[in-house]
């Protein structure tokens, strides 16, 4: 005959797999890779097609100024 099981034994158990699983899971996470999406192709403008940050300022400041030179002769003409 085999002796019984212990009533404490199916808790411990249980509280084992409990704590046991959330473990495996984050180890799980470490060592996998993470994904990594790739640019969908085409869709990269090259660098030398695209104008520097100083040309975008120097173009937005021409543009503000123009807008402020409108601004100052239509007070004028009022």
């Amino acid at each position: 005959r085999e002796a019984p099981v212990p009533k404490m034994r199916a808790p411990c158990l249980l509280r084992r797999v409990v704590l046991a699983v959330p473990v495996v899971f984050v180890v799980a996470l470490l060592l996998t890779e993470p994904v990594r999406s790739d640019p969908e192709v085409g869709t990269a403008i090259p660098a030398e097609s695209r104008p520097c940050v100083d040309c975008h300022a120097f173009e937005f400041m021409q543009r503000a100024l123009q807008d402020l030179k409108k601004t100052a002769y239509n007070l004028d003409t009022r």
